[in-house]
C-alpha cells in the first residue's frame, strides 16, 4: 500500500480533516498519540508545510528543541523522532523492552553526527506502545 502524504500547499488542514484522511484505525491511533502528547508535555503544536517531499506536520518543539513530529498520511503516518547519543544509549541498554519491530528499526537506522533520525510508520495502535516510550525516551513527561 501507498502511504500518501498530504501536500495540498493551498489549505492547512484541521485536525478533523487530518482524522478523515488518515482513515479508521490510522485515525485511532493518531487520536492516541495527539492525546498522549497533549495530556503529558505542554509543548504547543506547530503546523508546518514540508514541501512536496514531505507535506503538511505537526511538531512538538519546545525552546527550540524538538520532540517529535508527525506526517499525515493516507491509512498510516509517520513519526520522526531524533535521538541523540544520550537516548541511543538509553535504547540499547533498554532494547529487550521493546517490540522486534522497533528494534528492527533501530537497527537498521543510520547513526549520523547529530543522533539518529527515527522515522516510525504508525498503522494502527498496536503501534502506539513503542512510539509512547520512545518519546518519553527523548523527554520525560511534565509531572501530573
Amino acid at each position: 500500500m501507498e502511504y500518501k502524504r498530504m501536500l495540498g500547499k493551498d489549505h492547512q488542514p484541521s485536525e478533523k480533516e487530518i482524522i478523515n484522511y488518515l482513515g479508521g484505525k490510522a485515525g485511532e491511533a493518531w487520536a492516541d498519540i495527539i492525546s498522549f502528547l497533549q495530556t503529558s508535555y505542554d509543548f504547543s503544536p506547530e503546523i508546518d508545510y514540508g514541501g512536496t517531499k514531505y507535506g503538511w506536520s505537526i511538531r512538538y518543539r519546545k525552546s527550540g528543541r524538538s520532540l517529535c513530529t508527525l506526517y499525515p498520511e493516507r491509512g498510516a503516518f509517520t513519526v520522526l523522532i531524533v535521538f541523540g547519543k544520550k537516548e541511543v544509549r538509553q535504547f540499547e541498554e533498554n532494547m529487550g523492552e521493546f517490540g522486534a519491530k522497533s528494534v528492527e528499526l533501530f537497527n537498521s537506522t543510520e547513526q549520523f553526527h547529530d543522533g539518529r533520525w527515527l522515522w516510525i510508520r504508525v498503522l494502527d495502535k498496536s503501534d502506539t506502545r513503542d512510539v509512547r516510550r520512545l518519546i518519553v525516551m527523548k523527554r520525560r513527561p511534565k509531572n501530573r
